[in-house]
């Protein structure tokens, strides 16, 4: 479950900016996940709520803002949605060649008494 290792790096993501301000606590995590990254969303949670425990993230509301895969099909220049990372362009049926969004794995925001 490669999930637990992603909350782990979130968590210290997370941690050591909230203690660069002085925080003292972590209200809650904003992440921006696309839905080509690979990542079980139920999984994370379940990693988050485990490994936030005893930490300035204790308690603290996990928010996932799914971001949508788009790809650019090079032959008839349009952007279109895609759920895979190897496509066919619904409009000319050729392969989708650049997909451009929805690998994206960050840390938008946090919140911080």
């Amino acid at each position: 479950m490669h999930e637990m290792s992603i909350v782990s790096g979130i968590l210290r993501i997370v941690e050591n900016e909230a203690r660069s301000g002085n925080a003292k606590k972590i209200n809650s995590i904003e992440l921006e996940i696309g839905q080509l990254a690979g990542i079980e969303l139920d999984s994370l949670r379940f990693c988050y709520q485990v490994a936030s425990k005893d930490t300035m993230a204790d308690g603290a509301k996990l928010i996932i803002r799914e971001i949508p895969g788009m790809g650019h099909c090079e032959n008839c220049n349009e952007n279109v949605s895609v759920e895979f990372h190897v496509a066919v362009c619904p409009q000319c049926n050729e392969s989708l060649m650049d997909v451009f969004q929805g690998r994206e794995l960050k840390v938008s925001s946090i919140n911080v008494d």
